[in-house]
């Protein structure tokens, strides 16, 4: 095991998912390294072998089970919730035998939005109630070029809270009547947590990860939050002068 985890070090080379195939042969084995522990991987037909490595839980060995198969491809889930999928080829003499897997940028997105979730309360003043129903924005981040919002909800009631839609558009406080041309609507990079219900007398955390943005000062952030079936709806306004105090978020070891 140590020989080839020096091999693999020394021999590190990067892998696009999207463009580069992955050669197997049948006396050969190729090796994929990941950035995440391998959750469960997937091969499109019975002519590609893989095998984990035990003591290496990031690590899939490939091989080829028969020569001159059909064109196939290989699909992996890693813990962190990423999904890679490679175009698999058969060749006598593969161009290269060591790929090392470079994260998805998702990755990193949603390890963050998933480990802020039960953050303590860090700001305050970005509330809205409606029937024993409320909603909060309980904290905002930021990490690279992504703000992350935390939303805190609460049920107060004995009947559930079924979400309609959870939207999220720039808004103009001047405006009294809202327009599709008056809005910008941001569509989240990843979104952490139940977005379908709040369960009756119980709480709920929802992360929403957004490109990063600051806001003139006639417009706030607008983040409507709609009870399917109901009355209940809620309107969180956040405005420029809590998004610039976003706190920092440090780097992932």
């Amino acid at each position: 095991m140590k020989y080839l985890l020096t091999i693999i070090t020394a021999c590190m080379l990067q892998l696009s998912c999207t463009a580069q195939k992955v050669q197997v042969s049948t006396d050969k084995t190729t090796t994929l390294v990941f950035p995440f522990a391998i959750r469960h991987a997937d091969r499109g037909t019975k002519d590609i072998l893989i095998q984990p490595v035990k003591d290496a839980d990031n690590i899939l060995l490939v091989k080829a089970a028969s020569k001159e198969f059909s064109y196939t491809n290989l699909s992996v889930v890693t813990v962190d919730g990423s999904v890679y999928s490679f175009p698999v080829e058969y060749a006598p003499e593969p161009s290269l035998w060591i790929y090392q897997v470079p994260p998805q940028q998702k990755t990193a997105v949603s390890t963050y939005a998933n480990g802020i979730a039960d953050n303590p309360l860090t700001i305050r003043g970005i509330r809205d109630q409606s029937w024993k129903m409320d909603a909060a924005v309980s904290g905002i981040y930021i990490k690279d070029n992504t703000l992350y919002y935390q939303l805190a909800l609460h049920n107060h009631s004995s009947i559930d809270y079924d979400i309609e839609f959870l939207r999220f558009y720039i808004w103009d406080k001047k405006k009294s009547k809202r327009t599709a041309a008056q809005e910008n609507e941001l569509l989240p990079l990843y979104i952490s947590g139940n977005t379908t219900q709040v369960k009756a007398n119980t709480k709920s955390c929802i992360v929403i990860a957004l490109e990063k943005f600051t806001i003139p000062d006639a417009k706030y952030l607008a983040i409507e939050i709609n009870e399917k079936n109901g009355g209940r709806h809620l309107l969180l306004k956040v405005h420029n002068n809590k998004i610039v105090k976003a706190i920092l978020l440090p780097d992932l070891k």
